[in-house]
């Protein structure tokens, strides 16, 4: 256990409820004098008293005590699989009352809140109804918000702000999700377009390790956000074949190249997926059906090898990246979930043209 905090926490709590040493010794039947040894550390409280000092000042006795429970990496990912599968098999409400306790216990773990708002933002549309669903998104968004309020890893912080502006959007709040977004994503922003500063930085240091670890996470992220921005590509542009047809072919051809069907499943699938309605639209029935297999051969490929994030021998340090932010390469979701998701998403309106 770490350091208790009792004397500096009763100080700050009792100087923002505005109250005096004389209110706090009043309401719990102790002197003046034993409340201004309490806050200048001379002494502590009896222990009994704790609960009594928590509950006056509308905290926890674990926050009055400055007590942080921690998890580690690979706990984390252990409360995650376990809480997964049994979404999958378990009454929603019953785990979902379950994850909450969770939250309260390592209320002051933020990588496991952090996880948890994943862990949510991958089955809240297990809920029953719509409202329930949309209660849920704010009860992530709090999180979030509690996150960026309260850590101080900025990792785990600019992770919460992306995680927040992805809730908006399943809130269907595009104007909040901007206002997080715009500008710090902009790519006008030379942060945005300084990358290799830091590769050369290493570089000039003689640190090639570091170096050569930065450049192939970097590398690897960059192609999958490049796959994923051309699936929205194809979207802003569908009534356009011919730049639709460039962006496909441009796209296959790095997926080849890198292997990406291998390193992210996923993400290619949903490029074939996103291209197949497309082609639909646009109607090309035979090329629809062409990507349309591409989505299932890579959803049975993820559903055998049980993993949807992989590295290979170029891309041989991705899986240090992977143990440092605390991810595994399981599905974030169960066999029975994705594959419900799989049949869903086959009944989108735009493949009526292929019955």
């Amino acid at each position: 256990m770490n350091r208790l905090h009792i004397s500096e926490n009763m100080l700050r709590l009792r100087k923002e409820k505005r109250v005096t040493q004389e209110e706090v010794a009043l309401f719990l039947g102790v002197s003046k004098a034993a409340v201004s040894k309490w806050e200048t550390g001379q002494c502590m409280p009896d222990i009994v008293l704790l609960p009594e000092i928590a509950t006056y000042f509308g905290v926890s006795v674990d926050e009055l005590m400055g007590y942080e429970p921690q998890l580690s990496k690979e706990q984390i990912q252990q409360i995650y699989k376990e809480l997964a599968d049994d979404f999958a098999t378990k009454d929603f409400e019953e785990v979902f009352v379950k994850s909450e306790l969770l939250v309260k216990k390592y209320y002051s773990c933020y990588p496991f809140l952090f996880q948890i708002c994943v862990l949510w933002m991958n089955h809240y549309n297990l809920a029953e109804s719509v409202d329930r669903q949309q209660e849920i998104l704010g009860k992530m968004r709090a999180l979030c918000e509690r996150i960026l309020n309260n850590c101080k890893d900025m990792g785990i912080c600019n992770d919460a702000m992306f995680m927040k502006t992805a809730i908006y959007l399943q809130m269907g709040s595009p104007d909040d999700a901007i206002e997080v977004m715009e500008d710090l994503l902009n790519p006008m922003r030379l942060a945005n377009q300084s990358q290799s500063m830091l590769l050369q930085a290493y570089m000039m240091k003689q640190d090639m390790d570091k170096a050569d670890g930065y450049a192939q996470i970097s590398m690897y992220l960059q192609l999958f956000n490049l796959v994923s921005m051309a699936g929205g590509f194809l979207n802003i542009h569908a009534d356009n074949p011919k730049l639709c047809d460039i962006t496909i072919e441009r796209v296959l051809k790095i997926i080849e190249i890198y292997e990406l069907d291998r390193l992210n499943p996923n993400a290619v699938a949903v490029f074939h997926y996103t291209a197949a309605i497309i082609k639909c639209m646009q109607q090309y029935a035979d090329a629809a059906l062409m990507h349309l297999e591409q989505f299932v051969r890579l959803v049975v490929y993820m559903m055998n090898e049980e993993v949807f994030l992989k590295t290979d021998s170029y891309f041989a340090r991705v899986d240090e990246w992977y143990e440092q932010i605390g991810i595994g390469t399981q599905p974030p979701r169960s066999k029975k979930l994705v594959i419900k998701s799989v049949k869903e998403n086959l009944e989108h309106p735009a493949f009526v043209v292929l019955a």
